[in-house]
């Protein structure tokens, strides 16, 4: 099983004050990448007296200590994820705002090959793919 938000926040020094500790939680449980006012609607529900300031301040704190990443998909909000080990890209329906995480292994070939092709040794990389879902 992965570390929770929570576990990672205490192995790498994080101070967990109550709030943070349901900002953790909920990002955990989260299954998309919600954006600071998605996070702050879900937390708010469990404790109304955490400020969207708090979310905002929090949130940046997770970033800074490699617990979650930021995304700023075309024509949104940043949205978030808790920082994975393993590699994804995405797709994004620009109508929806649905995100999918996806792993493609030929698409992972040929950027190697893409980079080796111009002499370089391929370190990092970023795809983001955007779509309108097709009509049955």
């Amino acid at each position: 099983m992965s570390e929770t938000i929570e576990q990672k926040c205490i192995a790498k020094g994080v101070k967990l004050t109550d709030q943070r500790k349901i900002i953790a939680k909920v990002m955990s449980e989260s299954n998309d990448h919600p954006d600071v006012d998605e996070l702050y609607n879900r937390v708010s529900k469990i404790d109304s007296k955490i400020s969207i300031a708090t979310v905002y301040r929090t949130v940046k704190l997770f970033e800074e200590y490699g617990i979650l990443t930021k995304h700023e998909f075309k024509g949104g909000k940043a949205r978030y994820e808790e920082l994975s080990e393993s590699h994804h890209d995405h797709l994004i329906d620009i109508k929806s705002g649905e995100i999918i995480e996806f792993v493609d292994q030929e698409i992972e070939k040929l950027q190697k090959k893409v980079a080796e092709k111009y002499g370089y040794d391929l370190v990092d990389h970023k795809l983001e793919l955007y779509g309108v879902k097709k009509k049955s």
